[in-house]
């Protein structure tokens, strides 16, 4: 969208804010490749809380104009993606299965402000999107490098090019309604808390985080 660009250009360096600080284990790939079955499952209920989310995020704040512009496209996407995991599960004769627990957007959601400000809780909301976005893209890039799977690396692929435009956008749509440096000191702070999380979480491959 036009908008989108031109809030890119705005936001001055806005990738450089969004390293993770820790890279994901080597051998949850290894784990990932061996049951790739569970991983689609797990997969495709990421994809379907993306969009669900961004839902939320419109309801919740209609009057954000150019939020909900952005976020529109956004929410077709993901269902999209939803859609697309759906189809290789058929391909493979599975079912969705049931939805699992996701211990990682748990602690996530622990994390956010539950007092304070308005703003101070839209800005960790879109935080905790941008996040979950860039654990994913990181995990893709992880399966599209490493998966024996010839076909599985092209799919996990086109699954990565595009989480790495969503996380930028949230990032871009926080600096956009507050100030550039109160975005980047907090998302310092989403982090160092991810960090320290993923430390202490099972390395598991039947989850995509």
């Amino acid at each position: 969208m036009v908008y989108f660009c031109r809030m890119q250009t705005d936001s001055i360096d806005v990738k450089n804010i969004l390293g993770l600080q820790l890279p994901t284990d080597p051998r949850w790939v290894n784990l990932a490749g061996m049951q790739l079955d569970e991983i689609l499952t797990d997969h495709a209920y990421c994809e379907q809380k993306a969009a669900t989310t961004c839902i939320s995020l419109i309801q919740r704040y209609p009057d954000r104009v150019e939020m909900v512009e952005e976020l529109a496209p956004i929410v077709t996407e993901e269902w999209g993606h939803f859609r697309m995991v759906l189809a290789e599960l058929k391909k493979r004769n599975l079912s969705l299965g049931k939805q699992r627990k996701d211990e990682y957007v748990n602690n996530l959601l622990e994390f956010q402000k539950k007092d304070g400000s308005v703003e101070d809780r839209f800005l960790d909301r879109l935080l905790t999107m941008a996040l979950i976005e860039a654990r994913s893209c990181e995990r893709f890039k992880r399966l599209s490098e490493n998966l024996d799977d010839e076909y599985m690396r092209g799919f996990y692929r086109k699954f990565m090019e595009s989480e790495a435009g969503h996380y930028t956008l949230f990032i871009t749509l926080a600096e956009h309604y507050l100030p550039k440096d109160k975005v980047r000191k907090r998302w310092k702070d989403w982090l160092a808390f991810e960090r320290e999380m993923v430390v202490k979480l099972e390395v598991r491959g039947d989850r995509i985080h």
